[in-house]
């Protein structure tokens, strides 16, 4: 899996103008899926990023953690985090498919619900307008296939 976990002080994903989800100060989280990924993957990943430290203390410290500031999570599922760009037009042959995808994208929203998080989404699939305001700007970058 891929995550692109950015601190926002607000986001929110629309679609046909409609707001779908939309937070305060939390995370946007870009999330892909690729096809070896598992259960045990999304849930390790879902862990580790509810337990990321980048908001910052009385000391001006990035050592909080999201439930420390009453933070939410904004996730927004994106295929493209896969794309080949061994040439000029991307392709996207490397993601997995729905029926991988799909299940994966709802458990790792689900594993940050059980952890006490609000977590709000965009719809898998569909064409979404995301808008944010980056705190920071912070920005970390996860890939479950490094070491």
């Amino acid at each position: 899996m891929r995550a692109v976990v950015t601190r926002v002080s607000s986001a929110s994903v629309s679609i046909d103008g409609k707001v779908e989800g939309a937070i305060e100060k939390g995370y946007l989280i870009l999330l892909g899926v690729g096809p070896e990924d598992t259960e045990a993957v999304c849930d390790k990943l879902a862990d580790k990023i509810c337990n990321l430290r980048v908001f910052e203390d009385e000391n001006g410290k990035m050592n909080l953690d999201l439930e420390q500031v009453g933070g939410s999570i904004l996730v927004v599922s994106q295929f493209t985090l896969y794309a080949d760009t061994s040439s000029r037009r991307p392709g996207f042959s490397r993601a997995a498919k729905p029926d991988l995808a799909i299940p994966l994208y709802e458990r790792f929203m689900e594993r940050c619900r059980q952890r006490g998080f609000r977590v709000e989404h965009g719809q898998f699939g569909a064409d979404m307008q995301v808008s944010s305001v980056n705190d920071g700007p912070v920005t970390i970058l996860y890939d479950t296939q490094e070491r």
